[in-house]
């Protein structure tokens, strides 16, 4: 691959074993706080490279295929691209990312289920070939517009909980794989493979069992078809621990050595985008308003209602929200919990407080109810595990300003990159130095990304 992008306007600062985030974190919140209180997150990159050994120590021989709609700051996309990851893509200017990486064709997968015409064809001139396929309407299209696809039947599975009844739901019946199946062959088209996915929110991981067994039963319908199929996608769902991930290996290694043996020819792929990018960043932001009110609301379940009546409740508004780096607060619950950067005391009272982001909008709400000690315009609050669903394209509502972008690794992290052969002169170009005693001057502080 040709390395980094020549025109990705970002470095990263090269920490030594001196220097920590929080480090990193005070010195940006002291150089905003002096030339513009403005969001921010930083990036751990060095995450990426520990979860990829955790990844390949736990998981191997799957191969992770990264889902760039989670994160797609050239920072996160080139750094999984040296360490060899392929990339799932869900529309053109995804696959545009990707491609300027340097990345095979080979190495994408396009798996919106609702995929453009224009954007088919577009695939189709880059020659990316696999995607996904859950209909026959779909299955027309694809043939129409891209004669040389791969597809892999999207299977349904029975992952629905409580929570997520109301969600989206893709994915084929096994007994509408066989129409597809005779439509594909009517119409000319290969199909090479299944997918399926399994929420990370699934609390039963027997759900794999069933999905594993039904995408058996595809291949052998397939083989009636004379279809050739060499690809099996579990899909994503990882939720970034170690102990999921291992117990998901513990329930899909048995299953995988029987039903698609190394033998058979079969290359078993995986979608993990939560479970590289979500802990690698966290994001600052800052009080731009403050409201008192009568305490009228419960405080939050499983804490003592020690307090008097007459304590306030604290509305504060913060300069992100929910048409920015909280978008996905929209359709799911926060994953994270504010932390107040400033030094309090541990005897100093809490209020029960609301935190809204700066869009005025009765929507944008981030957090509805939380303990903090009474805050002030201008203070700052610190969210980690923003790495997912946080960090592509972004509104522009309400003059919404996107945060910056500040990128780390600690020496260790980058001696294991370099350990495992995948250091490079391109590389090393985008890394500086950065001494224990964190103190930037303006000519030698972080590059950033906007």
């Amino acid at each position: 691959m040709k390395g980094f992008l020549e025109d990705a306007n970002y470095s990263i600062g090269l920490l030594d074993e001196g220097a920590t985030l929080a480090d990193v974190i005070d010195n940006c919140i002291y150089e905003h706080t002096h030339t513009g209180k403005r969001a921010f997150y930083v990036g751990d990159l060095g995450k990426l490279v520990k979860k990829n050994i955790q990844w390949q120590n736990v998981m191997a021989p799957i191969k992770p295929f990264y889902p760039v709609r989670c994160n797609s700051t050239p920072g996160v996309l080139e750094i999984l691209g040296t360490l060899g990851v392929g990339f799932a893509c869900s529309s053109k200017s995804e696959m545009a990312l990707v491609q300027d990486l340097g990345i095979s064709p080979e190495n994408i997968i396009y798996t919106n289920p609702c995929k453009q015409a224009s954007q088919i064809k577009y695939a189709a001139k880059a020659g990316i070939n696999i995607m996904t396929c859950d209909n026959d309407i779909e299955l027309k299209k694809i043939a129409r517009n891209h004669p040389n696809a791969k597809l892999l039947l999207h299977i349904a599975t029975e992952d629905i909980t409580a929570d997520e009844e109301m969600n989206m739901k893709f994915g084929t019946t096994l007994k509408n794989c066989r129409h597809l199946m005779e439509c594909a062959k009517e119409l000319g088209v290969q199909i090479v493979g299944v997918k399926f996915h399994v929420s990370g929110s699934c609390k039963e991981l027997q759900t794999y069992i069933h999905a594993i067994s039904d995408a058996r039963c595809v291949f052998d319908m397939a083989e009636e078809f004379g279809f050739k199929m060499n690809m099996l996608d579990i899909g994503g769902g990882f939720t970034g621990s170690e102990l999921q991930l291992e117990e998901v290996n513990h329930v899909i290694r048995p299953l995988l050595d029987v039903y698609f043996p190394k033998e058979s020819g079969v290359n078993v792929i995986a979608e993990p985008g939560f479970y590289y990018v979500s802990s690698a960043f966290t994001l600052a932001v800052n009080i731009i308003a403050k409201k008192t009110a009568e305490y009228d609301k419960l405080l939050p379940s499983g804490v003592e209602q020690t307090r008097n009546d007459d304590e306030p409740v604290f509305t504060y508004y913060i300069n992100d929200g929910v048409y920015g780096s909280f978008a996905s607060k929209l359709s799911e619950k926060l994953n994270t919990i504010p932390e107040v950067h400033k030094k309090y005391k541990e005897d100093e009272p809490l209020f029960a407080s609301s935190l809204w982001g700066p869009s005025c909008d009765e929507l944008d709400q981030i957090v509805e109810n939380c303990l903090l000690p009474e805050l002030s315009v201008g203070d700052w609050l610190i969210f980690d595990n923003m790495g997912s669903g946080t960090l592509g394209e972004q509104s522009t509502f309400n003059d919404y300003q996107r945060p910056l972008i500040y990128y780390m690794m600690s020496f260790s992290d980058w001696d294991e990159m370099q350990d495992a052969g995948i250091a490079s002169d391109t590389l090393m170009k985008n890394f500086f130095f950065v001494p224990s005693c964190i103190q930037l001057s303006p000519e030698d502080r972080f590059s950033t990304a906007a």
